[in-house]
């Protein structure tokens, strides 16, 4: 772990220590989209999203949704951008046994809340230049991803189906790479707008309480970005 935060940390020096004096090219993004979680199929090993398949009734889509982010960015020589940036996602899924209710019928039923805050320092190129009115651009980096997870409601003890209820929560930081993909373009003086693919790759450990298992924080950005430039 001290290895991989010392390498953002050295990716920042190193974007730092090139940047130019053209603070006019200095940039803050607002980044509003949607987080596409990765698919059943594609899951780390051991993962608890899809272990929890194995008993429960949701969707793994079912995680997907909003979110929210900002970033600012500096030049890096003509071709050359870095950024630092946050964001925001959250999700709660319901979920229910599938084979196990109560002796009235009732579901058995709890919430699973799953939150990710990607900080990332980035590189993007700009093959035509970032004095152009309309830039394409690709780069990646790395994410220190903080998250939680956690499960609330009523439970099935497998040992003798007693019914209880119960919170388990893990959390913890973790670190992966974050690949981008996006275009911009200028609509006035001092603003632009555009749109980004952002993939990033990361996966956690969870405690005892559920049983070492992991989480897969993998997983598509798609994101609408407003620029200011000052």
């Amino acid at each position: 772990m001290k290895r991989t935060q010392l390498a953002v940390v050295a990716v920042l020096a190193a974007c730092l220590a090139g940047t130019d004096a053209a603070y006019a090219q200095q940039g803050l993004n607002v980044q509003l989209g949607y987080f596409s979680v990765r698919g059943e199929d594609g899951r780390v090993d051991h993962d608890v999203i899809a272990v929890n398949r194995q008993y429960l009734l949701f969707d793994v889509k079912d995680y997907s949704g909003f979110t929210l982010g900002g970033e600012w960015t500096f030049p890096v020589g003509e071709y050359l951008e870095g950024g630092v940036g946050v964001q925001f996602y959250q999700r709660t899924v319901p979920s229910v046994y599938a084979d196990w209710v109560y002796d009235d019928g009732r579901e058995i039923a709890q919430d699973v809340k799953l939150r990710n805050v990607p900080v990332t320092a980035t590189i993007r190129i700009l093959p035509f230049g970032r004095r152009s009115a309309l830039q394409p651009y690709v780069g990646g980096g790395v994410g220190i991803n903080v998250w939680r997870y956690s499960e609330t409601g009523d439970f099935v003890d497998f040992t003798d189906g007693a019914i209880f209820r119960d919170a388990f929560v893990g959390s913890g930081t973790a670190v992966g790479p974050v690949g981008i993909f996006g275009i911009r373009g200028r609509v006035a003086p001092q603003f632009d707008i555009g749109f980004e693919l952002r993939y990033q790759w990361a996966e956690g450990t969870l405690g005892q309480d559920f049983l070492d298992d992991r989480i897969d924080l993998g997983g598509f950005n798609a994101l609408s970005v407003f620029r200011i430039r000052f």
